[in-house]
């Protein structure tokens, strides 16, 4: 059962929502769902923890369905992502690379599955077709650019300059945040850009694929005490 607080009479909460990423063991997944995540995510694009669609099916084995499980992708080919998440039965597909409109649409239309494009930012440069993926697909991701790297770096994001500049483009689109969260600085990425889910993977882990029980929950209640207020 999924883990939430019960809140005094009189208190509202402005849900931020929370993906634990990067996984690759079962005691860490069941870990996320104790603590209430709204999303897990297993990676199959490239780096240190990347799985095969087997691993991923074990390592999510235990994970209710109303617990959204997201598979990251960067240069498989469309056959390649659905016998992916057909076998690891994902919820949603956070794909990387180039902006292409057409793909989107097209996995969107056959896995009947969400969609979620990665923006790459480097400092507070935006691409001028942000506007497009916000209001093509379900949500939009935006993580750190870093040469070399599809994320898990580490690195983080200026929030409060970027707020100006996606105001607009954002409109009624969903963001979702990566780039360097961690427990002790999620709080003001939440102040500054009111991001729809926070997405946490290394900022979280002992080393690269192991997370580390006590950050995963620290970041939980720091997203949590963020979200509350009066």
């Amino acid at each position: 059962m999924r883990c939430r607080h019960s809140l005094p009479s009189g208190v509202s909460v402005v849900a931020t929502e929370i993906k634990f990423c990067g996984l690759t063991r079962r005691q860490d997944a069941n870990h996320a769902v104790a603590l209430g995540a709204d999303y897990v995510g297993v990676i199959f694009a490239s780096g240190p923890r990347l799985l095969t669609p087997d691993r991923a099916r074990d390592v999510l084995r235990e994970v209710p369905a109303d617990v959204k499980r997201v598979g990251v992708f960067a240069a498989q080919s469309d056959d390649d992502i659905s016998r992916t998440a057909d076998a690891a039965e994902l919820d949603v597909i956070q794909l990387h690379g180039d902006w292409n409109p057409a793909r989107v649409l097209r996995l969107m239309d056959r896995l009947k599955l969400a969609v979620w494009p990665v923006v790459r930012v480097e400092g507070v440069a935006v691409p001028e077709w942000i506007g497009d993926a916000f209001q093509l697909s379900d949500a939009t991701l935006i993580d750190a650019y870093v040469p070399g790297a599809l994320g898990g770096t580490g690195v983080t994001l200026p929030w409060a300059q970027l707020n100006a500049r996606l105001q607009k483009p954002r409109a009624n689109g969903r963001l979702v945040l990566a780039g360097g969260l961690r427990p002790e600085n999620v709080a003001v990425a939440i102040a500054a850009l009111s991001p729809d889910v926070v997405d946490v993977s290394s900022g979280v882990e002992s080393t690269p694929g192991i997370k580390d029980h006590d950050r995963m929950r620290a970041f939980r209640d720091a997203v949590t005490h963020t979200s509350i207020s009066t």
